[in-house]
């Protein structure tokens, strides 16, 4: 059927509820309106669905998440994984307990029982509870950092990180094999818990995953020095981070803990940011108001899900509150974890590793290499993590020491195997009591460890490309720089270009070609001189096409003229392809 013929179907067939056609009958006299709702299905992606909330099959809706789950539970019966369950999570977004309530009522209807958090819970504990719980897989509806009109749907397998090869694909063939709205299987809530496939679960999950929490600290001594004098301003974002964040800062004995009261509690529409990312200088805005009012040491923000963390430290020499990029976050994190690991232990396990995704910081390679530690980098996504510490375990060689994206993400300990800004906000806060013992801040460890490894500044210039068009857009300019490498960006000569969809790194000096050793995925990557670089990727999230790079100065002066430089370069490149 085309995209009208659909429309006409969702509106006539008694399976799709009166809301939904009231909705459909507005949008009645918009046919570009009605064909970006029905010209596809919403895509299942190798992390599951994310989309706008809205009536139609490229919208997110119960009808597109039942679909979803259909298949989720085709793939766990076929594969004879039903009795093992799957545990289901949900942040603070529009219609979020719905569509997890939607999942768990299919997957009952299925005859896989689910096991429901009775509120809204972070990401990590959703990784952590199907370890715990010893699930087949788990399900967590969020749609991160997006705007207030998106919704996710993300799925995870028994290991506790997001489905990665073969259980993407197979879930991805089992979804798209649903083709027929009214043959998806449902039941009453009610009859579920009848049936002993509904499961509420929750504070013993909280205190499991808290406990886990707290045997990554290192400097209990530290903490009880200082802990109490450190102040520390906190946002959840309106999102799930509010309770686990400040309880596990409590038990600690953190006893300065301020609360941005306007961004407490947990509110889908998101009043007060316009793009909930903790990223984003906006997002930061009352937590630095009130930072100021109370002479507070850092300042701390989570996304709406809990996995990212966004970070200020107090400069004591200025008075000013300096950000902290993911990289510089991670880095900070990195070093100090492992620093301090080899301090107390005496030692670091000699199979001991650090990985990082291909768009991370050259800085955490230089971590590595100087603690005699394995680097092993990833494609983009904290499943790609998360596989590797499975591969570890499995194999019996390997030890995962700390992992980290740029985008905001970092893992300490593997108690989840996705990124836990919960877990990273105790160790931030641990760091910052352990510095300050040292007499030192935050801020003046991150210059440290500048003057250690060198001035390392990443950045990300991206356009949004919206609807089909935009679709079509992004893609050409992948193909363009894939059929057209540059030679040359920002006056430093391409070394090397690595193009991930052809599984090939091509030294531009010699012609010599080599395999990448990773997954096949749409990105291209220039290796520059003195560790610079550029990648370029489409997002896996949002209608964008981001260009990261990353330089390495001198000073922070030297590498932020450095940095700038690169940006204009890649604008310009960018303006030349639109």
């Amino acid at each position: 059927m085309n995209y009208m013929e659909q429309f006409e179907e969702w509106l006539s067939n008694p399976y799709f509820d009166n809301k939904t056609k009231e909705e459909l009958k507005n949008i009645a006299d918009d046919e570009n309106e009605i064909k970006e709702r029905f010209y596809k299905e919403l895509e299942f992606g190798t992390a599951g669905l994310r989309g706008i909330i809205g009536a139609g099959t490229n919208r997110m809706n119960i009808y597109t998440v039942r679909k979803a789950t259909q298949g989720l539970a085709n793939y766990i019966i076929d594969r004879g994984f039903a009795d093992k369950g799957v545990a289901i999570a949900y942040d603070s977004r529009r219609m979020s307990p719905e569509f997890a309530n939607e999942t768990a009522l299919c997957l009952a209807a299925n005859g896989v029982k689910a096991y429901v958090f009775e509120s809204l819970r972070p990401t990590p504990e959703l990784s952590y509870a199907v370890r715990k719980l010893g699930c087949i897989a788990g399900v967590n509806i969020t749609a991160s950092h997006n705007p207030p009109e998106y919704n996710g749907y993300k799925v995870y397998w028994e290991d506790g990180a997001q489905i990665t090869p073969p259980h993407d694909k197979g879930i991805m063939d089992e979804v798209q094999k649903v083709t027929v709205y009214s043959t998806m299987k449902t039941m009453s809530l009610d009859a579920a818990k009848e049936a002993g496939l509904y499961v509420t679960i929750g504070a013993d999950i909280d205190d499991a995953y808290i406990e886990e929490l707290k045997k990554q600290v290192i400097h209990w001594d530290s903490i009880k020095e200082v802990g109490k004098d450190i102040k520390i301003v906190y946002s959840p974002l309106h999102g799930t981070g509010n309770i686990p964040a400040r309880r596990v800062l409590a038990e600690l004995g953190f006893e300065n803990v301020y609360v941005v009261k306007e961004q407490e509690l947990p509110d889908g529409e998101f009043p007060t940011v316009s793009y909930p990312n903790p990223e984003s200088e906006e997002a930061f805005l009352l937590g630095l108001k009130l930072a100021k009012e109370v002479d507070a040491d850092l300042i701390l923000a989570t996304d709406p899900d809990a996995d990212r963390l966004g970070v200020y430290v107090k400069d004591s020499k200025t008075g000013e509150y300096k950000v902290l990029t993911g990289n510089m976050s991670g880095c900070l994190l990195a070093e100090y974890e492992i620093s301090q690991r080899e301090a107390v232990n005496g030692s670091l396990p000699e199979d001991g590793a650090v990985i990082a995704s291909i768009v991370s910081s050259c800085m955490a390679g230089a971590i590595a290499d100087s603690y005699g530690l394995d680097f092993i980098q990833v494609l983009t996504g904290f499943k790609y993590i998360g596989q590797q510490i499975l591969a570890f375990e499995q194999s019996g060689k390997g030890t995962y020491l700390f992992g980290f994206e740029e985008s905001y993400g970092c893992l300490i300990g593997t108690h989840a195997r996705d990124k836990d800004a919960i877990v990273a906000t105790m160790a931030l806060c641990e760091a910052a009591a352990y510095y300050k013992t040292q007499g030192k801040t935050l801020w003046d460890a991150m210059i440290d460890m500048y003057e250690k490894y060198g001035y390392y500044k990443e950045d990300i210039k991206s356009i949004t490309l919206k609807g089909i068009e935009g679709l079509a857009k992004i893609q050409e300019i992948l193909e363009t720089l894939r059929n057209e490498p540059p030679v040359e960006i920002a006056g430093n000569k391409v070394l090397k270009a690595r193009d991930y969809k052809a599984d090939t790194i091509k030294d531009m000096v010699t012609g010599e070609v080599t395999p990448t050793g990773l997954p096949a995925s749409n990105v291209l990557y220039y290796n520059l001189p003195d560790d610079a670089w550029v990648c370029v990727r489409p997002s896996g999230t949002e209608p964008k096409v981001k260009f990261y790079y990353g330089v390495k100065g001198i000073s922070l002066e030297d590498a932020e003229k450095k940095s700038v430089a690169m940006g204009e370069e890649i604008l310009a490149m960018i303006d030349k392809m639109l």
